[in-house]
């Protein structure tokens, strides 16, 4: 089974992530609700199992408790792939959340970046939580989990929709690139 557990407990965060790229859906517990939602959409369009048990100081706001989970969440997808034999590799996903529309393209190429494209509209809130941290826990779900990861945003005039089709395209681009396609690693250097 490709699957692995992290927990990170630091002076402002308690958080412990439990991930299996083979299923199934787990229970997500964030001090947002909001958030909850998104991570509940990423397990259910990348068809990973997903347990999330996340606190913080969340009496300064939802940051720290936001970047870690891209941290232990990160760290848990690169121990749960191994050493990548026999994966797609990349994948590509558009969208559209009604006005919005988004797009994520990514490699598990062991070379950590991320990019948004498109205008800065990470501004306001979508329920509980700021906006401008949906791209602060995509980088660091990027960095931790060693992927090459470029995000699109050709439409938005919604928060709320705009952040769902963040989570559901990077979602359903990582189902795509996770996935067991072969036996050999997809790399002409013969490691990612």
């Amino acid at each position: 089974m490709r699957e692995a557990v992290v927990n990170r407990k630091t002076k402002e965060t308690d958080i412990s992530v439990s991930l299996n790229l083979e299923g199934p859906k787990g229970s997500i517990e964030v001090p947002s609700g909001f958030l909850n939602h998104m991570l509940d959409a990423f397990s259910t369009h990348s068809a990973i199992g997903l347990s999330v048990k996340a606190k913080g100081d969340t009496h300064v706001d939802m940051h720290h408790v936001t970047e870690d989970l891209g941290i232990v969440m990160g760290k848990a997808l690169k121990k749960a792939l191994g050493n990548k034999k026999g994966i797609t590799r990349y994948g590509l996903a558009k969208v559209p959340m009604d006005e919005a529309l988004v797009e994520a393209c990514l490699d598990i190429s062991g070379r950590p970046y991320f990019q948004i494209h498109g205008e800065d509209v990470f501004h306001g809130q979508a329920g509980d939580l700021d906006l401008e941290l949906v791209p602060e826990f995509f980088r660091a779900l990027a960095f931790n989990a060693g992927i090459t990861l470029h995000m699109t945003i050709f439409a938005s005039s919604n928060g709320h929709h705009l952040a769902e089709a963040c989570f559901k395209a990077c979602a359903r681009a990582l189902r795509e690139a996770v996935a067991v396609t072969g036996s050999e690693i997809p790399s002409t250097k013969e490691t990612l």
